[in-house]
């Protein structure tokens, strides 16, 4: 399916480029989200006609993003686990939870920008992170995992 894309997509495009992704993808994910819409004439003409608008809300996005950024960048996020005397977590630490770390923290990050490389965390011990606030800004934190005291 040909979509025209209203927003930038990590390994897919810019705003405004004409793209072909499956139909599924379009369908279920990139049209609902509003990332992106069919690629009619009378889309693309409208399109056209609102660009200016939508690169100036794009550039707004992104200035926020990397205020963001700058905001949280380096920091450090402590999170208490109930952990056994090897230092194995009971369950595990997850994108969700280090965004409602962080958010408590003052800074609003939803748990799909949490990037955890290696899937959740499950020992003790002192972590890098990867939160990308913006297809273009992604800043690396530290999650300290400690045991919680009973």
């Amino acid at each position: 399916m040909q979509v025209i894309l209203l927003e930038k997509i990590a390994n897919l495009g810019n705003l405004g480029d004409v793209v072909k992704v499956k139909d599924g993808y379009a369908r279920n994910f990139l049209i609902p989200t509003k990332a992106a819409r069919r690629a009619t004439e009378a889309a693309i003409k409208e399109f056209e006609a609102k660009r200016a608008e939508l690169e100036k809300a794009a550039a707004e996005k992104l200035a926020a993003a990397q205020k963001l950024g700058e905001a949280i960048a380096g920091k450090t996020v402590r999170i208490a686990q109930k952990a056994g005397v090897d230092g194995r977590l009971f369950g595990s630490v997850t994108n969700a939870d280090i965004a409602e770390a962080l958010t408590k923290l003052g800074s609003p990050i939803a748990k799909s920008q949490v990037r955890l490389p290696n899937g959740p965390l499950k020992t003790v011990g002192e972590f890098p992170v990867s939160v990308a606030a913006h297809t273009d800004v992604v800043v690396d934190i530290s999650v300290q995992v400690v045991a919680e005291a009973e």
